[in-house]
């Protein structure tokens, strides 16, 4: 069976019992009791599907070329390695649906035996965990590092180049090693379509003094000051994708990823990362697009952002009034709390070359910039302008169908992730406080909103 098909269906499998399990235990908590994390929404993925008003042709695109080219397997022969984190993007991104975040089953573990024989897995992952990657904090000589060490290496494959025998990197001292689980992509070109003038606008508004008063001054991951809105060195656009928002574009997104996480050289990332002579035999970029007469096709990049920018935003269990009575007070009780200084509720896209993606209405519940998020969720990293406790605000639409919450996936209780927001330095103190001064009913009420989302 194909790898990815193999791994989705142990995917879903176990989701339905996980959701039911989830749901069931949120049932159990009585009204007067403590709240509870309601769990996964049980059902059919809100998402996953192209997004509405596509023409014939992008259309045609998503389904004829993206979607499969984001599915596929990669062998040694198509680019991966020499060193791997995966080798598919759907594998990372399969949950609810292709697309997503982190499976129920980690394919790092499950299929390691098949994808990376030879190699160990480190002891930070787990079969029910979610996917990673690492990062080292410092180099060997305590200057600062930051970078991705992919967990396996081609070495034990039998189709690995003769000859090649390169070590997996030395994964002992966890100290040293901060993670990053893969970030849901529903809705990615509407995000992207959104104006950096929007951006800017939305971080400069402080509507009744709220974000003054609570101290938040997030920042855009472009600049230098803090509380300002900041320009990137060389063209002065807002950078928006990732933990940090370290990517301007779903194209650099894309080309970065696929060299990082899968080690195929492209065209935004033309090098190999390993360069042992003994490994790295194949021509590069490895995916590069197709140059013959009357047929140019595009790379896997190009596919890739194809996907991504054509994938319809993750839907919500409800809207409006036909969301219960305590989602409803949920909605409420997050904006006075204060969540939404932050994770804005809706931008509005501009301009856009694709009909479907113009002059929409975006509700990700994030401003898109980043802010201090303290010492409880520092990670010593620094990205761009983004320091070691700093974060961007991360999109909440989809949350009621994810499972594994905060940068590093540290733990899947949606009411943990959100007192780990509390911590000294970070800008989200005062509405954590004001949170836990609700009552625990108004505090199950946010709860369930933020599933329904």
């Amino acid at each position: 069976m194909h790898t990815y098909t193999k791994t989705f269906a142990i995917v879903s499998i176990v989701f339905l019992a996980i959701a039911f399990a989830l749901s069931s235990r949120s049932q159990n908590a009585g009204p007067s009791g403590p709240p509870v994390d309601p769990g996964v929404r049980a059902g059919a993925p809100g998402a996953g599907e192209p997004i509405g008003g596509l023409t014939a042709g992008e259309l045609d695109f998503f389904n004829r070329i993206a979607q499969p080219t984001f599915t596929e397997v990669d062998a040694v022969a198509n680019g991966l390695g020499p060193r791997f984190n995966l080798d598919s993007c759907a594998g990372c991104h399969a949950f609810p649906t292709t697309g997503g975040s982190s499976p129920i089953t980690n394919p790092q573990v499950a299929e390691a035996a098949a994808i990376a024989p030879g190699n160990q897995v480190p002891s930070f992952l787990a079969l029910n965990g979610p996917v990673r990657e690492a990062r080292f904090v410092n180099n060997g000589d305590g200057t600062p590092d930051g970078g991705v060490h992919s967990l396996f290496t081609i070495s034990g494959r039998p189709d690995k180049p003769s000859g090649c025998a390169i070590a997996q990197p030395d994964f002992s001292n966890t100290a040293n090693i901060i993670f990053r689980i893969p970030t849901p992509l529903f809705g990615a070109g509407l995000i992207e379509s959104i104006t950096d003038a929007t951006i800017r606008q939305n971080l400069a508004s402080d509507p009744a003094g709220q974000k003054s008063q609570r101290g938040i001054k997030g920042h855009l991951n472009v600049g230098v000051i803090a509380g300002t809105v900041n320009t990137n060195p060389n063209d002065g656009g807002v950078t928006r994708f990732g933990w940090k928002a370290q990517n301007k574009s779903l194209t650099v997104f894309a080309g970065e990823a696929y060299n990082v996480e899968q080690g195929v050289t492209n065209e935004v990332f033309p090098n190999e990362r390993e360069d042992d002579p003994n490994c790295a035999q194949n021509a590069t970029p490895e995916s590069d697009s197709t140059f013959d007469i009357g047929a140019t096709g595009p790379s896997d990049v190009a596919a890739f952002r194809g996907f991504m920018r054509f994938l319809a935003p993750p839907a919500p269990a409800c809207t409006g009034s036909a969301c219960s009575p305590s989602i409803q007070n949920g909605h409420s009780l997050a904006s006075q709390t204060g969540c939404f200084n932050c994770h804005t509720e809706t931008l509005m896209t501009g301009a856009s070359s694709t009909a479907a993606l113009s002059q929409q209405p975006v509700p990700l519940f994030s401003d898109l910039a980043v802010h201090h998020m303290g010492t409880g969720l520092a990670d010593g990293v620094t990205q761009g302008t983004a320091g070691p406790d700093e974060f961007r605000s991360a999109p909440l639409w989809g949350l009621g169908q994810r499972i594994f919450f905060l940068h590093d996936g540290r733990t899947n209780d949606l009411l943990q992730a959100i007192q780990a927001h509390q911590s000294s330095g970070s800008e989200a103190n005062s509405v954590i406080s004001s949170f836990g001064s609700l009552t625990s009913s108004q505090q199950q009420d946010i709860l369930n909103f933020l599933r329904s989302l």
